[in-house]
């Protein structure tokens, strides 16, 4: 009993804290009275441009935390994130923001920082790259505000710019400018039931109007005078130190504008933001984050077009699947409904001729039609029978067409691994579709999925062992090490090597190296024992998968086969038909993902509907090709079914590459190299999901 009692413990505290991060629309509202204080988180900054995201308070240009107690909570301090806010760069810190429910501050000071040249010119990096900040209050991110162009809809893109460039009209350089004052607009209403009734009121909106001020005309609290007009902005410049440049170049006549050495030069920022509460009863505390969709509503009629054509191309798919499994049935129960049981078919031949017909001898026992016909003597045949049909394509390999594959010990962790996949991916957009995982669930996709992934190991260990010991396989315990730790041990091999890159540049995008030891540890301490009990339970407690026809102990000879049947090429052929039925809905995946950070993905319904039609798709296309492969006598379809299952994947890798170069605008190499080996995961990912879940379909 004691011993258990730690287990039981931190059993329970996990279950506590997986429901606290449950965060359901309409159901875990937080209610503030008047005065009360609403905690101002800040985030990070990113960018459309780049892969690489910064703590906000790692910035040297930003007011430093002073640690002083807000809303209870002192300044700096990090806010408990999730596993999926980890991974997606999150690094959530309480601020020095002083704000209260329904107090408004036309201005308020915050700090003075004094920023070096290295400080400047980093912040003009930034601005350069189109950086914008990510604030939170009451898990609502601080949003820039917008109007469509018919003026009739007003929507949120999530975040504010830290500052702004403009062309000198004189001498056309380019003058960068730090946003140093914040508008912070809080929109409420009243709370729904008891707590509204006792003077509650909810947040519904969280708006953002940065704006640059410059260091003078300033009162004596460090507030600007004059807020509304229009003044000069707060220039990230400082003046080069000429004397140090004139000993460092002392031939040359020309000395350089810009001036990166640090020589205790600075310059001081102040920075300051004003408080605004307005009440707005046209917003339900429920559809708060309706207004960071608004702007995707046109999208709609799109989507629709996008479900239409993929049920076209599964539709005319489907007529083909069809016409193949009749003529198969037709010819193979026709054969058995005029009593000969696959037999070959005599028939009478035309007296008068005086020729012999030749007869097949069968040396191997079951029916074997594979081998080579000889001649026997007159006095073992009639003379008037020959064999009329001659037995070719897919109807001579049932000795052969159920031959363990070549490389049989990768190929059962991978589908193992690939079911894992199926599970994980399947969960997810259940869960998407009922609204548990939504945009306010700040990394519930991630967090819900790893950990989906990581319970899904059972379902994994016995898929793969019962698939190796239908191979014939013994040594089960190797398989199960093989499939807990291949494909997971290669995706975080690759993460990590990407994470050194992203570590060099000081990025919260670099996973920290604890989060790497606790991912170590769930795969070797939960998923392995995981895989490992559904591996002894499917070598040991279920029978291998049955087989309709016994294996030949000779392996017949594959003839010559017709190019578009090879591998490569079947599965590229066979690949792009799946492709056309999801690349439509691609585009916005991709787009949230890369292009538009500031939007959010939420039509999970449509998504759904795709990727059924998608997976089906992936099925017939499987069945198709294969038949023809066997109709060719070539019986190797265990890995060419899984090609052409996963041949999709390819498209949509070079789908990657037309989108980063056409649409997308991000510059530098580690951002380069992030966005093509992050796609090339994902696609790899996708390529065995659909390559096992057709493996395991066309093996039934």
């Amino acid at each position: 009993m004691r011993s258990g009692l730690p287990t039981r413990l931190c059993t329970l505290f996990a279950l506590s804290s997986l429901v606290n991060a449950f965060y359901i629309p309409g159901f875990s509202i937080k209610s503030y009275v008047e005065n009360e204080p609403i905690p101002v988180q800040v985030n990070k900054v990113y960018s459309d441009r780049s892969q690489l995201q910064y703590a906000y308070y790692d910035l040297p240009f930003v007011c430093p935390p002073t640690g002083k107690k807000h809303a209870g909570y002192a300044s700096g301090r990090s806010i408990s994130l999730n596993l999926g806010e980890v991974l997606r760069g999150d690094r959530i810190m309480t601020s020095d923001y002083d704000v209260a429910m329904g107090q408004d501050q036309e201005c308020q000071y915050l700090c003075s920082h004094r920023a070096d040249r290295q400080g400047i010119k980093r912040a003009k990096e930034l601005i350069e790259e189109g950086y914008v900040a990510e604030w939170i209050v009451d898990n609502l991110p601080g949003a820039t505000s917008f109007v469509t162009v018919d003026r009739k809809h007003k929507y949120y893109a999530a975040g504010f710019k830290i500052g702004y460039k403009e062309s000198s009209p004189v001498t056309g350089k380019q003058n960068y400018y730090i946003n140093n004052h914040v508008t912070l607009v809080l929109r409420y209403r009243q709370a729904p039931g008891r707590a509204g009734r006792n003077g509650g009121k909810v947040i519904v909106g969280f708006e953002v109007y940065p704006k640059s001020i410059e260091a003078a005309h300033r009162d004596s609290t460090g507030c600007p005078q004059d807020l509304r007009s229009d003044v000069d902005g707060m220039e990230m410049y400082i003046a080069p130190n000429t004397t140090r440049l004139a000993s460092k170049y002392p031939s040359s006549s020309y000395l350089p504008e810009e001036d990166d050495t640090d020589d205790g030069s600075t310059l001081t920022i102040p920075y300051s933001y004003s408080v605004y509460f307005r009440e707005d009863e046209s917003i339900e505390w429920s559809k708060r984050w309706s207004l960071y969709f608004n702007n995707q509503e046109d999208s709609n009629v799109i989507h629709w077009a996008a479900i239409v054509n993929s049920l076209l191309i599964c539709s005319l798919l489907t007529v083909i699947v069809v016409m193949v499994i009749n003529r198969t049935y037709k010819q193979v129960h026709g054969r058995e409904a005029s009593g000969d049981d696959g037999k070959l078919l005599p028939k009478r031949r035309q007296p008068g001729n005086g020729t012999k017909s030749p007869r097949l001898r069968e040396k191997a026992p079951a029916g074997l039609l594979e081998q080579k016909n000889e001649v026997q003597n007159e006095d073992d045949w009639s003379s008037d029978e020959e064999f009329v049909e001659d037995v070719t394509g897919w109807k001579q390999l049932h000795g052969d067409i159920f031959r363990p594959p070549p490389y049989a010990g990768y190929l059962a962790p991978l589908i193992g691994s690939g079911m894992q996949l199926v599970f994980m991916a399947t969960g997810v957009l259940i869960l998407s579709c009922f609204g548990i995982l939504n945009p306010s669930f700040r990394g519930g996709f991630v967090s819900v999925g790893v950990a989906l992934f990581v319970f899904a190991g059972i379902i994994s260990g016995y898929f793969s062992s019962r698939l190796y010991k239908t191979f014939g396989g013994k040594n089960w315990r190797n398989n199960t090490l093989m499939t807990a730790l291949l494909f997971p041990g290669l995706l975080f091999i690759t993460i990590f090597i990407l994470n050194l890159f992203v570590w060099a540049q000081a990025s919260s995008t670099a996973i920290p190296f604890g989060t790497l030891v606790g991912l170590i540890a769930m795969m070797l301490l939960i998923q392995l024992p995981l895989v490992y009990i559904g591996s002894w339970y499917g070598f040991h407690q279920s029978h291998a998968y049955e087989h309709p026809t016994k294996t030949s102990p000779i392996r017949r000879q594959i003839p010559e086969q017709a190019w578009y049947s090879q591998s490569i090429y079947a599965s590229l052929i066979a690949g792009f038909i799946p492709f056309a039925v999801v690349f439509i809905e691609l585009l916005f995946v991709f787009r949230s993902l890369w292009q538009d950070k500031s939007g959010y993905y939420y039509v999970f319904g449509f998504l759904s509907i795709i990727s059924l039609v998608g997976i089906l798709t992936v099925v017939e296309v499987t069945i198709v090709a294969t038949y023809i492969m066997l109709c060719q006598e070539n019986y190797n379809w265990w890995w060419q079914s899984v090609f052409i299952g996963g041949g999709s994947s390819f498209w949509i890798f070079l789908y990657c590459i037309v989108f980063y170069y056409t649409k997308l605008k991000i510059h530098g190499f580690i951002s380069g190299l992030l966005f093509f080996s992050y796609s090339f995961l994902a696609c790899s990912v996708y390529g065995l999901l659909t390559g096992t879940d057709e493996l395991k379909l066309t093996e039934q």
